[in-house]
């Protein structure tokens, strides 16, 4: 072979290598968009954000709770009267608790303290109880209206169903002033027989009577035997409820009444900024007692329970918050500092005898007897 013919076939050789590293290199330099690709990643979708915590949500679920308890209370009541008046043999202790439903014989018995240090032996959880929520006034507002009456609990229930039956209306201003004045007229009767009409001697005799041992059964049988004129009024006061927000808090019930003056006292209240306020009313919408926030500076009504009702409504920021001695304080307070006055008391009554009554169950199943005709 020549030297020509092999030079040539040389070069030929060279530059179908070069060609096919240039195809190479073309072909890894090709748009990403060519290549196959993997499926994209679906991102997570975010998780929901936690329930927060509000004042409606947190009245509710304290109420609640105590309404559950009082039902368990109430049927071992029920169980011990059963005992008590010869119809079951099975002998179940009386739950203390319900004596905080017997006013009279409260007031009776703090009168009787105040004057003479001797704590009540027949009912003394009662006058524990009663003495621990009018502290609770003082300190906390109506808190024990807000978060813990059952009976508020009953009238908050129909009035949210008389609203959402169209029947539930706000009266007029004046209307309204006058059958807030009610609940003062039985307030004033009772203060007057226990503080002014009797003597210390005369409240020892009332105290330690038979009737007064079974006053609370009185109270059960009141309701489990009750007559055509305590229907009417029941009814009365349920079509009330329907018909007005809160209508036996805010126009019939006198322990309300007298908490609500002992909460002028307290340090606690809702202070409005009239800087930021719109006057829009959703506050006074809000409020079980229907209080005309948007106009006040600070909420020292006694209609007020301290349910901060108003402040969740509010949609301006910083417009109304709960205040302490001037000082801003969180929304639960109230609830905080009333569920810890309330153990709180129970604790001391339990630990210094001040519980459970001193009279013996033989006498007070004898009293039943007596009483109810067992």
């Amino acid at each position: 072979m020549r030297n020509g013919d092999t030079t040539s076939g040389a070069i030929v050789y060279l530059n179908s290598l070069k060609g096919y590293s240039i195809m190479n290199q073309s072909a890894d330099s090709a748009p990403e968009a060519a290549q196959p690709t993997a499926p994209a990643h679906t991102p997570l979708a975010p998780k929901p954000p936690k329930r927060r915590i509000t004042p409606t949500l947190l009245r509710r679920g304290i109420q609640g709770a105590f309404a559950i308890f009082l039902v368990w209370v109430g049927w071992n009541f029920y169980l011990y009267v059963q005992w008590a008046t010869g119809k079951s043999q099975a002998f179940t202790p009386k739950p203390p608790s319900v004596e905080g439903f017997l006013p009279i014989s409260e007031l009776m018995a703090a009168r009787r303290l105040f004057e003479t240090g001797m704590w009540d032996v027949v009912h003394p959880a009662g006058l524990t109880l009663f003495l621990a929520i009018a502290l609770m006034a003082l300190l906390f507002r109506k808190g024990f209206c807000g978060y813990i009456c059952p009976v508020g609990l009953a009238s908050n229930l129909l009035g949210r169903l008389g609203e959402r039956l169209g029947l539930n209306h706000n009266p007029p201003r004046k209307l309204e002033l006058a059958l807030q004045t009610i609940k003062y007229i039985p307030l004033a009767l009772l203060c007057y027989f226990s503080f002014f009409a009797m003597g210390v001697d005369e409240i020892d005799s009332f105290m330690g009577a038979p009737f007064n041992m079974v006053a609370d059964s009185s109270m059960l049988f009141f309701f489990l035997r009750a007559s055509t004129t305590t229907l009417i009024v029941v009814g009365v006061i349920v079509a009330a409820s329907l018909v007005a927000r809160n209508a036996w808090c805010r126009f019939l019930c006198p322990y309300g009444a007298f908490l609500g003056i002992l909460a002028l006292a307290s340090p606690v209240a809702v202070r409005r900024n009239a800087a930021t306020c719109t006057s829009c009313r959703r506050c006074q919408r809000a409020c079980p007692s229907a209080i005309a926030v948007h106009e006040k500076t600070r909420v020292n009504s006694p209609e007020c329970l301290g349910c901060t009702a108003c402040i969740e409504a509010c949609p301006q920021k910083d417009c109304l918050h709960l205040s302490a001695a001037r000082s801003r304080v969180p929304f639960w307070t109230v609830a905080a500092g009333c569920l810890v006055l309330l153990f709180a008391a129970y604790l001391w009554a339990v630990g210094t005898g001040h519980w459970v009554s001193e009279v013996p169950p033989a006498m007070l199943r004898r009293f039943h007897m007596i009483q109810f005709g067992g």
